[in-house]
C-alpha cells in the first residue's frame, strides 16, 4: 500500500536539503535527540543505518537505494517484518522555496491496514512538516541543530 504525505514548504534550497538527506552520517551530529531509552543499537554509514529499536527485538537496517541529485531520495528496510521503502521528493520552485513530500510503500498485512492507517497518514504529515521546518541552511555551515 502507497501513502503520501502532504506536500510541504521549506525556506531552504532543494542542494541543502538533498546534501544533508543523501548522506546519512549526517545523523551523528543529531545522535543525542534520540531516546535513549527506546534506541538500543545505532550503526551510521554515509548510504545506510543499522538500528535496534526497544520492542522490536532485531536490528533494521534503512538503506539508501537510490537518489537523484536536488529531487530524490530513495530507502529501503532491510530485516524488517514487512516490506517497506519510502522516499523524499524535493522541488524547488523559487529561491526560498522547497516544497517536499515523503512517500511510504508498505506491505501492512490487511487485518492491520484498517487499525494504523489513520496514524501512519498523520506519521507521514509530520514528518514532512518537521523535514520542512528542519534549519539545512544552518546545517551546511556546520551549526548545530
Amino acid at each position: 500500500m502507497r501513502y503520501e504525505s502532504k506536500i510541504t514548504k521549506s525556506v531552504s534550497s532543494a542542494e541543502s536539503i538533498y546534501n544533508a538527506i543523501s548522506n546519512l552520517q549526517n545523523l551523528e551530529r543529531v545522535r543525542d535527540l534520540l531516546p535513549k531509552d527506546k534506541v538500543q543499537e545505532l550503526d551510521i554509514y554515509p548510504d545506510e543505518i543499522r538500528i535496534k529499536v526497544d520492542g522490536l527485538g532485531q536490528k533494521l537496517s534503512v538503506k539508501i537505494e537510490d537518489k537523484e541529485e536536488n529531487k530524490v531520495v530513495k530507502y529501503g528496510v532491510v530485516n524488517s517484518p514487512i516490506s517497506v521503502n519510502f522516499w523524499i521528493q524535493m522541488k524547488e520552485v523559487a529561491e526560498g522555496d522547497t516544497r517536499l513530500k515523503l512517500t511510504l510503500d508498505a506491505d501492512i498485512p490487511m487485518m492491520f491496514r484498517l487499525m494504523i492507517e489513520k496514524k501512519l497518514q498523520q506519521g507521514l504529515d509530520q514528518a514532512a512538516e518537521m523535514l520542512a521546518q528542519f534549519p539545512y541552511n544552518n546545517w551546511q555551515k556546520g551549526q548545530t541543530v
